[in-house]
């Protein structure tokens, strides 16, 4: 089924359009009704002037290997 969002300022436009839904025969829905999947809300931006050269002491030495940190950090469980 198509789909038209309709923008308005007044809320005389919105009370318009419920009498329109009727004769027309069509359905309206609210932006309440739908969620929001927009990344803005999630991502953080990060802090630029973080010097991460101070972690390399704690990981330095630790036989820590990126490909084994994954293997072992994001096993798929079946």
């Amino acid at each position: 089924m198509p789909e038209v969002v309709i923008t308005y300022k007044k809320p005389e436009t919105l009370k318009i359009l419920k009498s329109l839904a009727k004769y027309l025969d069509f359905k309206m829905s609210s932006d309440k009704n739908k969620k929001q999947s927009s990344l803005d809300d999630i991502l953080i931006p990060g802090d630029k002037t973080l010097n991460i050269s101070e972690l390399e002491n704690i990981f330095t030495g630790s036989g820590i290997d990126a490909k084994k940190l994954r293997e072992e950090a994001w096993k798929r469980t079946k």
